[in-house]
């Protein structure tokens, strides 16, 4: 056991954040998404977490600065009912953003298609057991100050 850091997040897990470089992403999905199957595509890990997608994005982003140099750092897979709207997931997901990381940081929206292609680019992909749908999302990882600061 560690001291301050969610136990959701296993040893594995925190390797791959620990390894990943300024610009370097994720995905954090839902139980729908082909997450087992998108990390053997892009030949990167797998985990899956027992938890749902707020806990899951909560976890890592106390252990994971986003990236303070690119428009938006974490993008949404879009909703095929409403593209530019944010459904429940989404929403929620956006609240623990602001909460761990800050109200600085915008979301955006990736096609669900795009959004497909676009995780097999990730160094790791997380599925979880969020059932709502189009509740999965892309975070680039970002930089730290000497003192531990997000820049």
């Amino acid at each position: 056991m560690l001291i301050g850091i969610d136990p959701i997040l296993n040893g594995d897990v925190l390797q791959v954040l620990c390894d990943m470089g300024h610009g370097d992403t994720i995905c954090i999905a839902d139980a729908n998404f082909p997450g087992r199957e998108t990390a053997r595509r892009a030949n990167v890990p797998w985990a899956h977490l027992d938890c749902d997608l707020p806990r899951a994005m909560r976890a890592v982003l106390s252990v994971m600065p986003l990236d303070s140099f690119v428009e938006e750092a974490v993008h949404r897979m879009e909703d095929g009912d409403d593209p530019q709207g944010l459904n429940e997931a989404h929403r929620d997901v956006k609240a623990v953003m602001e909460e761990v990381s800050g109200t600085r940081w915008k979301l955006g929206g990736i096609e669900r298609f795009a959004f497909y292609e676009e995780a097999l680019n990730c160094s790791l992909v997380i599925s979880t057991q969020e059932r709502r749908g189009y509740a999965c999302f892309i975070l680039k990882k970002g930089v730290l100050d000497p003192g531990g600061a997000v820049i």
